[in-house]
């Protein structure tokens, strides 16, 4: 084989495959922790439930448990959200708990035609109740998603502060939120809480293989033109005083 690297081709190429291959390690590197975070929260939201410690720094996915009663002419509805496929909306509903303490609950999913509470009195009990859920924080608000309209009934993005402030209930736990949570077999009731997923977005790894596969295109791309410009040959080095 016979290869001469042409100077400014090499020189370009040679930092441009390490950063691809930096990249794609980095990711792989992301990987590996996301993958492990993933396992954290897991194992957090299944875990045995304990009350929400509202003195202490609040823990995504930590599966609480608290009994007491919910405040329901302080409802606010969150807007934009399907079950199924079908449109409607998040019920969330202040929660007062035998202790004392205020928290503010997203309850699950109504249809539209639910949303009004006259059509659900079933679901607007003052008794005392046990609750299952799992502490959530304040919602990031999306780059396309409008800002929340309290006064016009319009919540897009659950964000604790501004809901209690709304709802003057300064008292009420702002530091985080609970989701009411359904175990697989249990018999569907409006409102129709959310099932223990735990989505945490994780394409570490098809950036990997993406930067991986820049990398490989460009060494292609290097012999390749190496080899039409005839700097690059394959098959033993033929020796010009050979004669046929």
């Amino acid at each position: 084989m016979m290869f001469r690297p042409l100077l400014w081709p090499t020189l370009v190429s040679i930092p441009a495959l390490l950063t691809l291959l930096m990249l794609g390690t980095w990711q792989v590197q992301r990987l590996q922790w996301k993958t492990a975070l993933i396992a954290e929260y897991t194992t957090r939201a299944t875990s045995q439930a304990v009350y929400p410690d509202s003195a202490a720094a609040p823990v995504e996915f930590q599966r609480i448990s608290a009994k007491g009663v919910y405040v329901h002419d302080k409802t606010i509805y969150l807007t934009g959200r399907t079950y199924e496929g079908n449109a409607g909306f998040h019920v969330v509903t202040p929660f007062e708990t035998e202790q004392g303490d205020l928290f503010l609950v997203n309850r699950g999913w109504v249809s539209e035609g639910y949303r009004d509470p006259e059509k659900r009195p079933f679901s607007m009990s003052t008794d005392t109740q046990v609750i299952d859920g799992i502490i959530r924080l304040a919602q990031r608000q999306g780059y396309f998603v409008p800002d929340n309209e309290p006064e016009a009934g319009f919540w897009f993005t659950m964000k604790p502060v501004e809901v209690a402030a709304y709802l003057d209930l300064p008292q009420a736990e702002q530091g985080f939120y609970i989701d009411i949570v359904r175990k697989p077999d249990e018999k569907l009731e409006l409102p129709i809480a959310a099932e223990l997923k735990i989505n945490v977005s994780n394409s570490h790894l098809n950036y990997a293989v993406t930067w991986y596969g820049i990398a490989l295109s460009l060494i292609g791309v290097y012999f390749a033109y190496h080899h039409s410009a005839g700097r690059l040959r394959f098959g033993k080095a033929r020796n010009d005083k050979d004669t046929a």
